[in-house]
């Protein structure tokens, strides 16, 4: 790992010792930047002139802060604001000057002349600069003002990729603007970089506790509950908080249910057939019948088992209640087909290739008794079953891929 601006050697140390990713993957300036994209309209804040050659050679003899020959030629970010007095003869403050270089990083950590506008703002302000944006973000962030407070804490992150404050202000901001906005694409991009920054926290930082703390909340929300209990248990094992601890024993428990449905899901996907029947029959006569996904599971195991009846009962049930189901389709096709009933297996196959065409709709589909759709489980998931209530995020139901059954020998 080559040296990073503003770790020292041990800090050095420490991260290469976490650190099994790769940059590319854990660092803002190296990683795909999803969240850039929101953030480029504050670049119209800005112009940019330069230092002249008479100020360059006046602050490189200033013992305190050393050459910055290497900024002849670099942009220097203004605001309109700051214009008049950059050109008086007094000169703008290096303070404002490097706040500018921060917004403008913060916004865009791969701009051309980042390197050049970190080694300013470390040769000016020492290396307690990456300290300074971190409070900045968070106060921008007590006002409510997400934006600025993100585009701190990316600063902050482009002059020390893995402080801790600062990793932990980004993705706690972060959901704060992706719970704020209706826009999916916004929300998904947003939501991902906010996530994988919590998961990138436990990794290099395993001692901090509020990482497992919301880490095990979006795993929840994901649908992931055997994750959750992971990172909550690690939660309760570094935390010294009663309440916080408190309050996650009590989602603990109130996701049992959920585990166990999770484990049996996981059975059949692995062809353990008979395992996942254990596990999911008794939730048949539940309230988590009315979730998909439990029936599409129970009529993969079925099938499988040669229960060929109770397969149909499940994945009739999959079609009243997602009515554009691929793989319940093909499922049905396959049995009506191994059953030579060739009318119902057409219809099947008919439906599913209109679906991947983009043809198909729910009114299209005739066994549906009370036009029931997969809108009734939008916003519903076990954690909702089980009446856990003020999730920090939003909560909405897993969508399962193809399932890819083992055959047996």
């Amino acid at each position: 790992m080559p040296g990073i601006f503003g770790l020292t050697k041990r800090e050095q140390r420490a991260v290469e010792a976490a650190i099994t990713r790769p940059a590319s993957e854990t660092e803002l300036r190296e990683r795909p930047d999803r969240v850039g994209q929101y953030l480029k309209k504050h670049i119209d804040k800005f112009l940019f002139d330069q230092f002249s050659d008479a100020y360059i050679k006046r602050a490189s003899s200033n013992k305190r802060t050393g050459n910055i020959d290497y900024m002849k030629g670099v942009p220097i970010p203004l605001r309109r604001e700051d214009i008049e007095q950059f050109h008086s003869e007094s000169g703008l403050s290096v303070l404002v000057i490097a706040e500018n270089m921060a917004w403008v990083i913060g916004i865009d950590p791969k701009f051309k002349y980042a390197d050049a506008y970190i080694k300013y703002m470390i040769q000016n302000f020492s290396q307690k600069v990456d300290e300074y944006l971190s409070k900045e973000g968070k106060d921008a962030g007590e006002k409510n003002e997400y934006d600025d407070a993100c585009i701190h804490f990316r600063a902050s992150l482009c002059v020390k990729p893995y402080y801790l404050d600062a990793m932990y202000g980004y993705a706690r901001t972060l959901r704060k603007m992706y719970e704020d906005s209706n826009n999916s694409k916004y929300v998904g991009n947003v939501k991902a970089e906010a996530f994988e920054y919590f998961e990138l926290i436990t990794q290099i930082h395993p001692k901090f506790a509020h990482a497992w703390y919301y880490l095990g909340y979006m795993y929840l929300n994901m649908g992931l509950y055997a994750k959750a209990k992971l990172a909550w248990d690690e939660f309760i094992k570094k935390s010294k908080n009663n309440k916080d601890r408190s309050e996650i024993k009590l989602r603990i428990k109130q996701i049992h249910d959920p585990l166990i449905v999770e484990e049996g899901y996981n059975s059949v996907l692995s062809g353990r057939w008979e395992k996942g029947i254990e596990l999911l029959e008794p939730y048949i006569e539940t309230s988590y019948i009315d979730w998909w996904p439990l029936s599409y599971y129970l009529g993969v195991a079925y099938v499988s088992t040669g229960r060929t009846k109770d397969a149909i009962s499940m994945f009739d049930r999959v079609m009243r209640l997602n009515p554009t189901h691929v793989e319940t389709m093909e499922e049905l096709a396959a049995i009506y087909e191994g059953s030579r009933n060739r009318e119902k297996a057409k219809k099947y196959r008919d439906k599913a290739a209109l679906v991947n065409k983009g043809g198909y709709r729910e009114s299209d589909n005739n066994d549906s008794n009370d036009g029931a759709t997969e809108s009734i489980l939008a916003g519903k998931q076990f954690a909702d079953a089980r009446n856990i209530k003020e999730l920090p995020d939003d909560t909405k139901p897993r969508r399962i891929k193809k399932l890819e059954k083992k055959k047996d020998d």
